[in-house]
């Protein structure tokens, strides 16, 4: 069969791109490349947005967790049960360092500073302005040296119970006193068990002031869920619980409340609410109506909270209100915020 020889390629077949092809590919190209950027960069933004919107309410729900939670435990005092007429003579020191006023105190399980007026300077904090600073009596859920609870330590307070039926006396200061509220290495704890044999265990005394400070302890300006503890001498430093709490106002439920025709006072239940006890009057009072009555008898709280982003949120402006229950006179206590570059939740 006679050879053929291959045809040559065309010229055209040998050109490359021209300019305007090749303009076209790279403008085709970086307009995909554009979009991708700009699909990579809002989905990092939304990823981002959503993030701290996660960690904003779970800070939120953390701190609600925590200040509840020593709520329901105010006035724990283990198997010591007092009267329910039992009222110092006048609003307890949070920061006394006397026994004796310790014990008067055992009956305000919760003692509270409306809007932070009148919060004594020996409790060490500067709460940011127009939040509520609230102080926990209880004492430790776990007696001194059993299981994981830490031994006893000097200089620190603790309370003793007597389970023995011949000491039953409520006042530390006669003989057979069912109780010891004392300083442990100086008090005598010497209260006993049942067989009134052997010595009864003993819990750490607690008293604790919650209030939100402007920053987070480590000199960053982020509003910030605070403690601090009582330590038998003064308060320890102030301990960061949860940042970007921005707002903490609680109202409480007073079961003390009796008048002419109202006599179901002390029934366990509350009759009245309020923002601030040590200012609420009820007219036509005629039982346990003093501010330390209504700080006494608090027997339920509500509590409530804004939480807010750590970081701002760019472009982002926070135009809400955010109503946080009620005030001390019964309106509604509307918070307006002043930094509107965070994203809030209440």
């Amino acid at each position: 069969m006679p050879y053929v020889p291959q045809q040559r390629a065309s010229r055209r077949d040998q050109q490359g791109l021209s300019l305007v092809e090749l303009l076209v590919a790279v403008t085709l190209g970086l307009l995909l490349m554009a979009g991708l950027a700009t699909l990579f960069a809002n989905t990092s933004t939304a990823r981002t947005e959503l993030e701290r919107n996660s960690r904003q309410i779970e800070n939120g729900r953390f701190a609600m967790e925590m200040i509840t939670d020593d709520l329901r435990l105010a006035g724990f005092y283990a198997e010591l049960s007092l009267p329910a007429t039992t009222y110092p003579a006048a609003m307890p020191d949070p920061c006394s360092v006397d026994p004796v006023e310790w014990r008067a105190s055992l009956q305000i399980a919760i003692q509270h500073y409306d809007n932070g007026a009148g919060v004594p300077g020996c409790l060490g904090v500067a709460p940011r302005a127009g939040t509520d600073v609230v102080v926990v009596r209880r004492v430790s859920t776990c007696e001194a040296g059993v299981g994981t609870c830490p031994n006893m330590l000097a200089g620190l307070p603790y309370l003793q119970v007597a389970k023995c039926g011949t000491q039953t006396l409520a006042d530390r200061n006669m003989p057979n006193s069912r109780y010891v509220l004392e300083k442990a290495g100086t008090g005598v704890f010497d209260r006993k068990v049942r067989d009134c044999a052997n010595t009864a265990g003993a819990r750490q005394y607690l008293v604790r002031a919650y209030y939100i400070a402007n920053d987070n302890g480590a000199g960053v300006s982020i509003p910030t869920l605070t403690r601090v503890d009582f330590n038998g001498v003064g308060y320890d430093r102030p301990v960061p619980l949860v940042e970007g709490i921005e707002e903490l106002n609680v109202e409480y439920g007073i079961d003390n409340i009796g008048t002419a025709t109202d006599l179901t006072f002390l029934e366990g239940s509350p009759d009245v609410y309020t923002a601030d006890p040590a200012t609420f009057a009820v007219a036509g009072c005629i039982n346990y109506c003093t501010a330390v009555h209504h700080m006494g008898n608090i027997v339920t709280a509500r509590v409530s909270l804004l939480a807010r982003n750590i970081e701002e949120s760019p472009g982002y402006t926070d135009t809400k209100t955010y109503t946080l229950g009620r005030d001390a006179s019964g309106a509604e206590f509307i918070v307006t915020p002043v930094d509107k570059k965070y994203r809030r939740h209440a």
